[in-house]
Formats: C-alpha cells, sequence, structure tokens
C-alpha cells in the first residue's frame, strides 16, 4: 500500500521541485509541471514536463554512476513504493545531503549569459577566453562557470573559481570543478552519438555523513541543460534547441514583446507554446534515451 502525498511533510517548494520529508535519512523531491525563465513562473504548466524530468535524470543518474562511479542521492527506483501513487513517475526518494551553495556549470559553447559577459569583459567567471568569439562558437576546452545560489526570485550571480574555494577551501573547490568537468565531458560524448550537442549544464552537489561529493538535485535535463541539435549547428546565430530555451525566445520575441527588466509579470504562454515546449522536451528524452516516452506512472523508470 502506497502512502498518500499528504502522509509527508512538506517541507520547501522551488520553481519546479518540492521537497518532502520521508524519514530522517530520506526525501521525496517532486518534479512539477511548472515552467520558470527569467526567474519568473510562468503560466500555464507544460503537460508531463515533470514525468519529462524525473525519466531524464534517472537515465543520467545511472549513466554517469556507471561511467565515472559517481554516486548521487538516489535511494530508490522510481517506483519506490514510498512513493505515493499521485506522484508516480514524476519523484524520486533521495538521501538527505548536506547540500553545496553554489551551482556549478559547465560550458563547451558560447552563448546565454556566459556570451554577454564574454562581450563585456572577454571572460566569464574569471576565466579569459580568446577574442573573435561569436555567439555558439565552441570553447576550445570546457571550462568551470560557477554561481550562487539565489533565492526564488533572484538572480543567480556567476562567481569565480577563486571566489567558490575561498568559501569551500580549495581541495572542494577543485574537486567540484573537476567533478563538474567530468560530468560534462562524459554527457556531451553521449549526447553527441545521439545527434545532440550539450552546449551548458547546470548541476548540484552535497554532501553525505562521510563527507563524500554525491550529485544531487537534476541532472542533464533540458531544464539544467541547453541541448541543439547537431545536425543544424551552425556559429554565429541563436541555435535551435530542445530545452526552454524556446519560452525565453518567445517571451522576449516580437509576439509576447515582453522584457524581463521591464517589471512586468510576463504574459500567459499560449496554447501553441505550451505544445511546442511539451514537444521539445519529449524529443530530447527520445533521443537521449531511444526510448519513446510514454505518459502512464512509472513507465520510463
Amino acid at each position: 500500500m502506497r502512502p498518500e502525498l499528504s502522509d509527508y511533510t512538506h517541507l520547501s517548494a522551488g520553481k519546479v521541485r518540492e521537497i518532502y520529508e520521508v524519514d530522517r535519512d530520506t526525501l521525496l523531491m517532486l518534479a512539477t509541471d511548472r515552467i520558470s525563465a527569467f526567474d519568473y513562473s510562468l503560466t500555464p504548466e507544460i503537460p508531463d514536463k515533470g514525468r519529462i524530468l524525473t525519466a531524464t535524470s534517472t537515465l543520467f543518474f545511472d549513466l554517469l554512476e556507471r561511467e565515472l562511479g559517481l554516486p548521487n542521492h538516489l535511494a530508490g527506483p522510481v517506483t519506490d513504493e514510498r512513493i505515493p501513487e499521485e506522484v508516480l513517475g514524476r519523484a524520486h526518494v533521495v538521501k538527505r545531503l548536506e547540500m553545496i551553495p553554489f551551482e556549478c556549470v559547465a560550458r563547451g559553447y558560447l552563448t546565454g549569459s556566459g556570451k554577454k559577459e564574454y562581450d563585456a569583459t572577454g571572460r566569464i567567471c574569471g576565466v579569459m577566453l580568446p577574442a573573435g568569439l561569436v555567439e555558439a562558437s565552441r570553447l576550445s576546452e570546457p571550462i568551470f562557470t560557477p554561481a550562487t545560489k539565489a533565492e526564488q526570485g533572484e538572480h543567480d550571480e556567476n562567481v569565480s573559481f577563486s571566489y567558490v574555494a575561498s568559501k569551500l577551501g580549495e581541495e572542494l573547490a577543485m574537486k567540484l570543478k573537476e567533478t563538474t568537468l567530468a560530468v560534462y565531458s562524459a554527457a556531451a560524448a553521449y549526447a553527441l552519438s545521439r545527434g545532440i550537442i550539450l552546449a551548458d549544464t547546470k548541476l548540484e552537489f552535497g554532501l553525505d555523513a562521510e563527507g563524500n561529493l554525491v550529485l544531487a538535485d537534476e541532472v542533464l535535463t533540458p531544464d539544467s541543460s541547453r541541448y541543439w541539435p547537431a545536425d543544424s549547428y551552425e556559429p554565429g546565430k541563436v541555435q535551435p534547441s530542445f530545452d526552454k530555451q524556446y519560452v525565453r525566445n518567445w517571451l522576449t520575441g516580437p509576439k509576447a514583446n515582453w522584457s524581463p527588466a521591464g517589471g512586468t509579470e510576463p504574459p500567459e504562454l499560449p496554447g501553441a507554446v505550451v505544445e511546442a515546449t511539451r514537444d521539445r522536451y519529449i524529443e530530447a528524452y527520445e533521443r537521449l534515451s531511444g526510448e519513446k516516452f510514454c505518459t502512464w506512472p512509472g513507465a520510463n523508470a
């Protein structure tokens, strides 16, 4: 007999995920269908998005554990009996960790906030880059560009490696950098074998009771990563994407004519944008996994 969601204590709600207490050692991490952009929660939700994120994270947690021996926070499968029926397929039971207060970002291509910082300074997070790079340029090697974890509604702030080291110590900071770049390299090679470019990705880590570094939260989903089709890649222009960049582009494009700096709430997403976004998330999962996405609970466990 599975528990009800109401049997668990609700601890927190983020832009997309909600956290419940299972017991003293484990939590229930629930991926909702909510979508956010520019630090705003948008309406309406994207149908099946929570299942897609959960299935994608499961795929990569398993792959990275096999290929890199990297421990993760999963405390059971997607079909774990501690997961309530009502959220089956979009939740994980996970281990409690001491979370590290930085987003660990790896970039292999120049785009997004990294491109803006490069245009202004020639650097990203203190890393000097060659002159003359353009939108979507491939970097000569992936770079580690950490950021602070902002509260909901606030902006993450890019910081240098030396800043992370000053807060966490050189040894842990170096381990975060090396592990983040190893994850990016393994995932980028895997994605490219499936016809997809992994432009960048954001990871979160925690420490277990023994002080071991553990991969946590979500991993390599279309929410936390930029995925581009490899067959249409062309530097110098914004790439079509399998992630929520499509929503960002619509919000700031001529149809919505909205600016995140304007101080107004973003407009409601039209049905066509919701459907197209869902299609992109599903296509990303299907290309990466080689499986058809199924909407019933636990189908892609």
